[in-house]
């Protein structure tokens, strides 16, 4: 009988190292294509939510040329975070804005995830001597791979500039991100700045070494309607997936989510599905193809399920779409960093701004119609009509669900 399982199990492993090959062989071939570009032009006006003034970014253009104009006029302290930092256009005018203030007297702190970065030459993370730099590697020690607090990743996208108007959500650092993606990132003036201050912060003390300094920790400011939420393997503590499930739980018209990689936990379908069946207007939009085919495998074998129980999916044309954003009757708005997935919900470090302001809401539903504009809905007719080579496919990857 061992035998047999033994067998088994090594027939499923191989079949599905063949079929990841061949997905990353047209993967290839995919990024060789012209890519399409994606929708520009939009502009969201600030909303003005309790003490604080938010401003939603849905271009990358827009977004860097506010996030350098915040540093170049830096006078005290700067605190960069990011999961990707190319070393191209975009990655370089970052890094001369940064070296610049730090010349200037300005204390410079910056943080990324090496791992996410190892393809860029290490020579570009050489920053000048007054920058004050975190590489941040998960597995320091050999010994930490048997530890479950230290698998994650540091998938955060932070900027605060004089611990006054702050920068998250969705966007790493490139030109590939400014032109051909479409993300999602807001910016915060006010209290809740020190609130994504003391996230940098408090992470920089967690996994520095001993003979690093330290930026100030902040007090945090209690707010009711701007509140940031932050994943922390290191202390097993994962509220993004809560709160989700929490808002989603709430909704009675309409939820609209836009995610690059949709793999729901049974916790969290299962919520959108009592929503669809109460009613609940359950919109989904994810990228027909992300720059993660294995995603979007394991991520297609949800679909029947979710268009049997009424929830809607509409798939992003010709471009990549990397917005981690809902919208929840238009009174509850979710931005950050965390994806829909075992990774960022119980996995990597992650940062969402979660906003109760009806003016924020209608703007965010604006953006998600315009987004509809490039997307086709997929319906539960045209899903059962798929060859039978990608049930195949999703048959035999359908057990990665579970460690993605």
């Amino acid at each position: 009988m061992w035998s047999l399982i033994s067998y088994i199990l090594l027939v499923g492993f191989a079949l599905q190292l063949v079929v990841f090959a061949m997905l990353t062989v047209s993967l290839r071939r995919r990024k060789q294509r012209s890519p399409s570009l994606p929708p520009t032009g939009w502009h969201m006006a600030p909303a003005a939510v309790q003490d604080n003034r938010l401003t939603v970014y849905a271009d990358g253009t827009s977004l860097y040329d506010a996030m350098l104009e915040a540093i170049r006029g830096a006078t005290d302290e700067i605190l960069f975070e990011t999961f990707i930092w190319k070393d191209d256009e975009v990655g370089t005018a970052f890094r001369s804005a940064l070296a610049e203030r730090a010349e200037a007297g300005v204390a410079v702190w910056v943080t990324y995830d090496t791992l996410a970065n190892v393809v860029v030459p290490a020579a570009f993370f050489d920053l000048p001597a007054p920058i004050r730099v975190l590489r941040y590697r998960a597995w320091r020690e050999w010994w930490f791979a048997f530890n479950p607090r230290n698998y994650g990743r540091d998938h955060r996208k932070i900027l605060v500039v004089d611990r006054k108007v702050g920068f998250v959500g969705g966007y790493n650092i490139g030109t590939l991100y400014r032109d051909v993606w479409r993300d999602t990132h807001v910016r915060i003036e006010g209290g809740e700045t020190l609130d994504l201050a003391f996230a940098f912060a408090d992470f920089w003390h967690s996994c520095a070494e001993p003979h690093q300094p330290r930026p100030a920790l902040p007090q945090r400011p209690w707010s009711p309607f701007v509140r940031i939420h932050r994943n922390e393997p290191r202390k097993l503590l994962f509220p993004i997936r809560a709160i989700y499930v929490e808002a989603i739980e709430h909704a009675h018209r309409s939820i609209e989510m836009t995610h690059a990689y949709f793999i729901p936990d049974p916790a969290i379908l299962a919520a959108l599905k009592r929503a669809a069946a109460r009613g609940v207007d359950v919109r989904v939009l994810v990228p027909w193809e992300s720059n993660h085919l294995l995603a979007d495998w394991l991520s297609r074998h949800l679909y029947e399920e979710c268009l049997r129980s009424g929830i809607r999916l509409f798939l992003y044309q010709g471009v990549m779409i990397h917005a981690k954003t809902a919208v929840i009757d238009g009174l509850w708005t979710m931005i950050g960093t965390a994806n829909m997935d075992r990774l960022s919900l119980a996995g990597n470090y992650e940062i969402n701004v979660e906003v109760f302001d009806a003016d924020l809401g209608v703007q965010m539903e604006r953006l998600f119609e315009r987004d509809l504009a490039n997307a086709r809905e997929l319906t539960l007719l045209e899903w059962r009509a798929r060859p039978w080579a990608a049930r195949a496919t999703e048959a035999v990857l359908s057990p990665l669900w579970v460690f993605v």
